[in-house]
Formats: C-alpha cells, sequence, structure tokens
C-alpha cells in the first residue's frame, strides 16, 4: 500500500521561505510524474510544479520541471531518493501562497500500464502580511 505524506507547512512572515517534503511509504516504480498543488479557501485546486520522470522503473530519473506562473523563480523542486521524498522549496512567499498544498505521484501499473495517481493528505501553509 502506497501512501504519501507531506510535512514542512506552517506559519511564515511575507518574503520568507518554507521547505515542504512529500515521503512516500514505499518506493513506487515506474513513476511518471511528480506533482504539487495548492488549494486555497474558496477556490479551485491549482497546479504548482510538475516534475516528469523517466529513463527507470524503479526511480526514474527527472526530466525538466515546470512551474507555475505564480511561482516561477521562487518554488524549486528536489528529491532524496534514499528516504523515498520529494521537496518543494519555497521563498519570497506572499499571502497569496497561503493554501493547503498536495504532493501527487502518477504511476503505471504492471503489467498494464495503466496510470495510477497517488494523494496526500496536504499541509497549510499561511504566509502573513
Amino acid at each position: 500500500q502506497v501512501r504519501l505524506v507531506e510535512s514542512g507547512g506552517g506559519l511564515v512572515q511575507a518574503g520568507g521561505f518554507l521547505s515542504l517534503s512529500c515521503q512516500s511509504s514505499e518506493k513506487i516504480e515506474n513513476v511518471n510524474s511528480i506533482d504539487w498543488y495548492r488549494q486555497a479557501p474558496g477556490k479551485q485546486r491549482e497546479m504548482v510544479a510538475v516534475w516528469p520522470r523517466s529513463g527507470s522503473s524503479v526511480w526514474p530519473r527527472a526530466g525538466s520541471s515546470t512551474y507555475a506562473d505564480f511561482v516561477k523563480g521562487r518554488f524549486t523542486m528536489s528529491e532524496e531518493p534514499a528516504k523515498n521524498t520529494w521537496n518543494l522549496m519555497m521563498s519570497r512567499l506572499t499571502p497569496e501562497d497561503t493554501a493547503v498544498y498536495y504532493c501527487s505521484v502518477r504511476a503505471r501499473q504492471r503489467p498494464t500500464g495503466a496510470e495510477v495517481t497517488y494523494w496526500g493528505q496536504g499541509t497549510q501553509v499561511t504566509v502573513s502580511a
């Protein structure tokens, strides 16, 4: 059973920094993409960053990452393979970044190749003015 757990959220002042982590309970094979989303109160869930994978059936090599316009130049993704963990480093935070942040992992199942999506429970990020 694969479970994702986000951590690292909290309260920070505008202009501050936070690093979020997404840890899987086990290694996930045939990963297509590692994604981050966020949802603010009263708003639709929106994509923050996407990190497509290729080249490995266990821990695919990272391709180029894509960031939403509102976080470009401020947010950066990284990984810690030995810990089954992906990170989202956020800098120069603004009150508009306040939201629940979710990680999402898309992977292909064997032997059909059908794609499944795993979601974490989210971590709250609150940015004060």
